[in-house]
């Protein structure tokens, strides 16, 4: 059967491509997360690492992979991070092995990650298209009540929360897609949307 299409042209779906769903406290990032994952058997999730205890409900390999202090320095050590930051007095960081892996299985992999881990892995060249979706709450109001509502900090935390919001929203314009999240089912859609979008988009040999 002749290929038509030209030599060194394809479409991104045929390789990997890392989607880093990023945003503010109470954007509803996990929860979009779980919806792309409940509708699509073609994309994988990679947990962050982190320094930080488990809050209810949460579980080491599904929602983050909890590590001692000396566990994430010894994986700083090793050169494991794809890319790591420090949040409100705990360390972030994502696993290089666990993302090449699956990406070079030809599986989209999607990651959950504060704005300044978002960027770093879009700057960390991994040789696969990364595309970066910023979800927001409707509203400011939205936001806060959302953060307030998981009943699982002080005030004083609560407002460095809010605080770094502030400075995360003024970086819009470094993602490539904005979602907000007014109802869940239908932030799922607007990035199943986008991912479709982007497993279309024409390809060139050497190009990521």
């Amino acid at each position: 059967m002749r290929e038509l299409l030209p030599a060194g042209v394809g479409v991104q779906g045929q390789r990997g491509i890392a989607f880093v769903i990023a945003g503010p406290s109470g954007a509803g990032k996990s929860s979009v997360i779980a919806g792309l994952l409940a509708r699509d058997p073609r994309l994988v999730f990679c947990p962050s690492v982190t320094t930080r205890p488990p809050r209810p409900q949460e579980v080491h390999g599904r929602d983050y992979y909890f590590l001692s202090e000396a566990q994430f320095d010894e994986l700083l050590a090793q050169g494991a991070l794809l890319e790591w930051a420090e949040y409100q007095g705990h360390r972030y960081g994502t696993l290089k092995g666990e993302v090449l892996q699956h990406l070079a299985q030809g599986r989209d992999v999607l990651l959950n990650k504060e704005v300044r881990g978002a960027t770093a892995i879009k700057r960390a060249g991994l040789g696969y298209p990364v595309v970066l979706v910023f979800v927001i709450p409707p509203t400011w109001e939205e936001l806060v009540r959302r953060v307030r509502g998981r009943g699982t900090e002080d005030e004083a935390a609560l407002a460095e929360r809010l605080r770094i919001a502030q400075t995360e929203l003024a970086r819009i314009p470094e993602f490539d897609y904005l979602v907000v999240n007014d109802e869940l089912s239908a932030a799922v859609a607007r990035v199943e949307a986008i991912i479709q979008a982007e497993r279309l988009r024409i390809a060139r040999c050497g190009s990521a």
